[in-house]
C-alpha cells in the first residue's frame, strides 16, 4: 500500500523550472532513492513534499490525505519529517537536548527526555548523549540527524544525503541504524550520491534530471539502464 503519492508536482522559480510534473510513488515499509546530477531538483522535491515550499501545480498525498498546503510542523506531526543536506545542529545544547527537542514534538518534556534517551540508545550515540554537537565526528553528527528525525515517531522520513561527506567505510553505521528502522516497519525516501550505498540500500529507485523524472526501477534495472548511465555517469560503473 502506497503511504506516499507525489502526483504530477511542479515548482518554478521565476522562468526556472525547478521540478516538472514528477509523479511517484513509495510503499510502506521501503527504502526509495532518488539520484540524480546536481541541481537536478531533488532537495526542491524534499522540500515540496514537507512542506517547505508549496507546490505550482500537481498533490502531495500521505496516508491518503492531500498535505498540500499544510505547513511542516503538521506534515511532520501527521508522521513525515525530513534532514537536510547541511548538517543542523544545536551548537550549544548537547546530544541529549537536541534529540529532545525535537521529540517535544509528540510529547511533553519529561516523556520527550525519555523518547530521547531511548532513540539516542537506538543509532549508538548513548555514550555521547551529553556531548555538543560541535565535538562530534562527522559520522556521529550523520547520526545525530537520523535521530532527531526518529525522535518525531515519523512512519516516513526524508533523507537529504544522510552520507555525503563520509568514506565508505563510515557509511555502514548510519546504513545499519537506517535498515533496523526499516525492519521495523519506518519508511525512507533517499537522496543520495554515494552510489554504492543507495545501490545497496534502496528497494527502487527514482532518477531526476532537469527537474524531471527520468527513470525508476530497481536498482539493478536503473544500473542495466543506458540512458541512465550515459547520460548521467558516463562510463563510471554504479559500483565503484
Amino acid at each position: 500500500m502506497a503511504i506516499l503519492e507525489v502526483q504530477n508536482v511542479s515548482r518554478r522559480f521565476g522562468g526556472l523550472t525547478a521540478v516538472s510534473n514528477v509523479s511517484f510513488s513509495v510503499e510502506k515499509g521501503e527504502i526509495l532513492g532518488v539520484i540524480g546530477p546536481n541541481g537536478a531538483g531533488k532537495t526542491t522535491l524534499f522540500s515540496l513534499i514537507s512542506g517547505f515550499l508549496p507546490p505550482n501545480g500537481g498533490d502531495v498525498v500521505f496516508k491518503g490525505q492531500s498535505i498540500v498546503g499544510q505547513p511542516p510542523h503538521r506534515i511532520a506531526k501527521r508522521g513525515l519529517t525530513r534532514s537536510f543536506q547541511v548538517v543542523q545542529v544545536f551548537t550549544d545544547m548537547t546530544v541529549l537536548d537536541a534529540v529532545t527537542t525535537a521529540a517535544l514534538l509528540n510529547h511533553p518534556m519529561r516523556a520527550a527526555i525519555a523518547k530521547a534517551e531511548k532513540v539516542i540508545d537506538q543509532v549508538g550515540l548513548g555514550h555521547k548523549a551529553l556531548e555538543t554537537p560541535a565535538s562530534l565526528s562527522l559520522q556521529d553528527k550523520k547520526l545525530l540527524e537520523v535521530a532527531k528525525c526518529v525522535a518525531t515517531e515519523p512512519e516516513l522520513i526524508l533523507l537529504d544525503e544522510v552520507m555525503a561527506g563520509l568514506t565508505l567505510a563510515e557509511t555502514q553505521a548510519p546504513l545499519k541504524v537506517i535498515r533496523d528502522l526499516r525492519d521495523a516497519g519506518m519508511t525512507f525516501v533517499m537522496v543520495e550520491h554515494v552510489m554504492p550505498v543507495i545501490m545497496s540500500a534502496a528497494d527502487r529507485m527514482v532518477v531526476i534530471s532537469f527537474g524531471q523524472k527520468v527513470a525508476e526501477g530497481s536498482p539493478a534495472e536503473i544500473v542495466a539502464d543506458e540512458k541512465v548511465r550515459e547520460a548521467y555517469f558516463g562510463e563510471e560503473d554504479l559500483h565503484d
